[in-house]
């Protein structure tokens, strides 16, 4: 039997995320760990991994007035799946802003049902979603996993193009920075973020997360020269609002020399948004993907007994038979 199986499904996300709380029963084995919702029904969760330009959408979150990336990947999994929007419990592992990009977002859902083969609901999805938004994975998850919860590191990229003119075939993708940019100094300034802080000097205020916790650990902060193209890659214990995006604002103001990198710390002490908008706008979102999410291996085995992990399908022609003259 699929051990991926969950006694009662976990109750829908709140704005918040929050979830309802896991009750054990004595049926527990196999690791599993078993919750119960409202329902008390039985199901299985499921792992996807999405990838979307984000340039027409409102963000990821559902809202009551789309289009936002969950509200399409909810709507083609009720098709795909004759449930209700709540029962399938969609959980996303980031809240991605409008406009910003995503070529490794996670998310889970639960259904009542098992899947003996997950190629056909992977090409169901697809076919279904828009053009701009693709179900790059899809595999059965062990119950004990939550898209955003279980998430040990999240990696963002922020795209600048330095040139004195945009190339149009970034113009949905990367930021144009007409001034000429000091990436050694870019560089130097990233490396003041690295490590376990404060950041509330960085985060805009956002009516959605009634409680935060305002220090994360910036793992790493790089800076790389492609050319025309500035890639910023930052990884971290998670981000607070918009996060990402004022340290690439005030990055962007320390590589046009307008403001010495060691001023990085000075706001960081001052825990005060105030303080940064002394010096720097924040960055716009086309700029930003979120590239990876980062999971502990105990939350990303295949649990026993079940379908491997989708990838989708190659089609293939038969060989064509041709007369012989």
């Amino acid at each position: 039997m699929c051990s991926n199986v969950v006694v009662g499904l976990p109750s829908p996300p709140n704005l918040n995320g929050t979830l309802s709380s896991p009750t054990p029963t004595s049926n527990t084995k196999d690791g599993d760990h078993l919750v119960m919702n409202h329902t008390g029904v039985g199901g299985y969760k499921w792992r996807l991994v999405i990838a979307y330009d984000g340039t027409r959408y409102a963000g990821w979150q559902y809202q009551s007035s789309p289009p936002t990336i969950q509200c399409f990947v909810e709507k083609v999994l009720m098709q795909a799946t004759k449930l209700e929007r709540k029962d399938l419990s969609l959980v996303g592992a980031s809240r991605t802003d409008k406009g910003v990009h995503a070529w490794g977002q996670v998310a889970h859902f639960v259904t009542p049902f098992n899947y003996d083969s997950i190629d056909s609901i992977h090409a169901a999805l697809n076919g279904l979603l828009p053009s701009d938004i693709r179900v790059r994975e899809i595999s059965p998850a062990v119950p004990e996993f939550h898209a955003r919860f279980s998430a040990k590191s999240k990696i963002y990229h922020y795209k600048i193009y330095n040139d004195t003119f945009m190339d149009p075939f970034q113009r949905h993708y990367a930021y144009h920075s007409a001034h000429k940019l000091n990436p050694a100094a870019m560089k130097e300034a990233a490396k003041y973020f690295i490590g376990k802080h404060d950041f509330s000097a960085f985060a805009n205020a956002s009516q959605k997360e009634r409680v935060r916790d305002p220090v994360k650990n910036i793992f790493r902060f790089d800076v790389i020269e492609m050319g025309a193209l500035l890639q910023l890659e930052v990884e971290g214990s998670g981000f607070l609002y918009r996060q990402v995006r004022n340290m690439v604002s005030l990055l962007l103001q320390i590589g046009r020399e307008a403001l010495p990198p060691y001023i990085v710390p000075m706001i960081l002490a001052t825990r005060d948004r105030r303080e940064l908008a002394k010096y720097a706008m924040f960055a716009p979102p086309q700029g930003l993907s979120l590239v990876t999410v980062k999971y502990n291996e105990e939350h990303l085995r295949l649990p026993s007994g079940c379908s491997t992990t989708s990838f989708g399908r190659h089609y293939t022609i038969g060989s064509c038979k041709l007369p012989l003259y």
